[in-house]
């Protein structure tokens, strides 16, 4: 590699970095819809290649076709509903399967995450059993700050986990651990712990209901744009134009 060549390289790095960071803002700010895509192409900021900058104007170019998309409030149900999943391991390249949740609250999305487990698991339900605990204190912390909030009803419900794996529901409301899930069984006595106390209750929800399903995998326009509007995510002219909402 020439001298120029790797200036050039370099330049290039830089700029992708650059990219993403902005594009990492916009998603935790207002912009579920891209956590998936942008958690993906973060992984490659040291070495991106063209399949990821052609990924990134495809990314940019959906950003600027949905530019009056914004986060609409439509002031119910006023109790936290919390979707969470895990995809398998999708390629030979990836090693730790990809986590995701979505937190609703008065119709719209409060807080969203999309990243890969820290953790090598060996099925399907140990990935999303550890979705189930991961955001176990951001449950805790999403319902102290509505406690803090002085017009809001008391006492603060349980949190609704919605899961699409009726046997994690199974395995994390079972009092018998087997010995083969040993790696995990920190995880499940904190969401046992959970369930006792009342802090969170669990529910099956179908696939295609689960909102937390585009933070995991890549899903086709329509279904994006299905799963935006359920988390509150729309064009802002139809919220001005409907006139409760506020976003």
């Amino acid at each position: 590699m020439t001298p120029k060549m790797g200036v050039y390289n370099r330049v290039v790095q830089i700029e992708y970095a650059q990219i993403i960071r902005s594009l990492m803002y916009l998603m935790n700010c207002t912009r579920p819809d891209i956590a998936y895509a942008v958690g993906r192409l973060s992984r490659y900021t040291q070495s991106p290649n063209q399949d990821h900058w052609t990924v990134v104007r495809r990314v940019l170019k959906y950003l600027r076709g949905t530019i009056n998309y914004g986060l609409c409030f439509s002031g119910f149900p006023s109790f936290l509903e919390r979707f969470s999943d895990a995809n398998w391991i999708l390629d030979s390249d990836e090693m730790k399967p990809t986590s995701g949740y979505v937190f609703i609250l008065v119709g719209s999305a409060v807080s969203w995450k999309s990243d890969k487990q820290t953790c090598i698991t060996r099925s399907i339900m140990e990935a999303k059993f550890i979705v189930l605990e991961k955001a176990s204190s951001e449950v805790e912390w999403l319902r102290n700050l509505l406690v803090d909030i002085p017009l809001w009803m008391r006492p603060t419900l349980s949190v609704s986990i919605r899961c699409d794996s009726q046997i994690t529901i199974a395995k994390a409301k079972s009092k018998i651990f087997n010995g083969k899930y040993m790696h995990i069984r920190l995880r499940h006595n904190i969401v046992q712990q959970l369930l006792e106390t009342g802090v969170i209750s669990l529910e099956f929800v179908r696939s295609k209901l689960n909102l937390a399903d585009h933070l995991t995998k890549s899903l086709n326009k329509k279904l994006v744009e299905e799963t935006s509007r359920r988390m509150g995510l729309m064009p802002i002219t139809e919220v001005n134009s409907g006139g409760n909402p506020t976003y």
